[in-house]
């Protein structure tokens, strides 16, 4: 949106033009971003006291992104970045390291990822490994120490990161300077709008799910068995993965190989940024394996769809039996909404509160 100023009404507006209506729980946190926006736009010097960020959490497909995305591109500002947080923390890891042995390193990473920016909104702000909250201290410190103001999103209030009771002490610092820094805002309408909803959502493009994925489906999906002479390592950062087939920018991975094995985030965004077009083959019904490689699928799941690539996900049996159990991880929730985007996807409608 172009001009100098805020445009009032601009959540409305584009909510319009997209199709639907504001629930009330979104108009609430549209009116928080709104007065943001407004503020923002009203400072004509660096900020020697930041505007108040906001902190947007609730449950899967509530429209958080959807209202960020719009507050973000309506401000008219180019000292702004928006980024998806796994996305900026791998690229912090490599930085911190960089400058380790030396002063405030934690700023100066801050500065080579984010530069001048003054407004940082984050997608999808998360920890599950406690080896990671030394590191995201280092980031929410590093942030607020450069004055910036930060919205982001989240499934999570601050006080839920980390929510292994064993490790989630290591977190209570962070939330705590989260909360004392930020607006909570929680958006947790009753629709999960990726599922039954015309919102926009950010989705896999041409993606589709396939069960039983026999040569018949994988025939009328355009889509070629690997051989066994296929089957190869590719390079994953630092590590490397088995695949069962690359073919161009096109990679095809069983679920065994990717997940069962102690790959990170970090990995998956490594192969994210070579592959353009992925197929994962052997999708089980999770509540049979470990929490850890279920684990490991939802943080796939989570960058595939934010970068949008294809997936053709073949199952073991239909999606909804996959996805269902009890003692399956709380992301689980934001994968089923995510993967409902898929063509040939059936999953039951999810409750609100989930």
């Amino acid at each position: 949106m172009a001009g100098t100023g805020w445009a009032a009404g601009v959540f409305a507006t584009a909510a319009r033009d997209a199709g639907f209506a504001l629930d009330e729980s979104q108009r609430v946190a549209a009116a928080r971003l709104d007065r943001l926006g407004t503020e923002l736009c009203g400072r004509r010097r660096l900020f020697s006291t930041p505007p108040r960020g906001a902190y947007v959490w609730g449950p899967v497909g509530r429209g958080k992104s959807w209202l960020v995305d719009t507050f973000y591109e309506a401000v008219p500002t180019p000292r702004k970045r928006r980024i998806h947080f796994h996305e900026f923390f791998r690229e912090f890891h490599t930085r911190y390291a960089a400058h380790r042995d030396v002063a405030r390193a934690g700023e100066r990473a801050v500065h080579d990822l984010l530069g001048d920016a003054r407004l940082v909104c984050f997608d999808e702000f998360h920890v599950h490994d406690p080896g990671d909250a030394t590191i995201l201290a280092k980031v929410v410190d590093s942030l607020f120490a450069r004055r910036i103001t930060l919205v982001t999103t989240s499934n999570y209030p601050p006080s839920g990161l980390l929510p292994n009771p064993l490790f989630h002490h290591l977190i209570e610092p962070v939330a705590a300077a989260l909360e004392d820094a930020l607006d909570i805002v929680e958006v947790a309408g009753p629709s999960d709008y990726r599922r039954h909803s015309p919102a926009p959502a950010a989705g896999f493009g041409l993606g589709r799910y396939l069960w039983p994925g026999d040569a018949r489906q994988l025939t009328a999906a355009d889509l070629r068995l690997p051989e066994p002479g296929e089957r190869h390592r590719v390079g994953a950062g630092n590590r490397s993965v088995t695949a069962l087939a690359v073919r161009g920018d096109t990679i095809w991975f069983d679920f065994a190989d990717l997940c069962d094995r102690p790959y990170s985030t970090i990995d998956y965004l490594h192969l994210a940024d070579r592959y353009r077009r992925w197929t994962v083959s052997g999708l089980p019904i999770l509540a049979t394996v470990h929490r850890d490689p279920v684990q490991r699928f939802a943080n796939l799941v989570d960058i595939l769809c934010d970068r949008q690539i294809p997936l053709t996900l073949i199952g073991r049996a239909p999606l909804n039996e996959c996805l269902a159990g009890d003692q399956l991880p709380p992301d689980i929730h934001r994968t089923a909404s995510r993967l409902a985007l898929l063509a040939g996807a059936t999953l039951p409608a999810a409750p609100a509160g989930q």
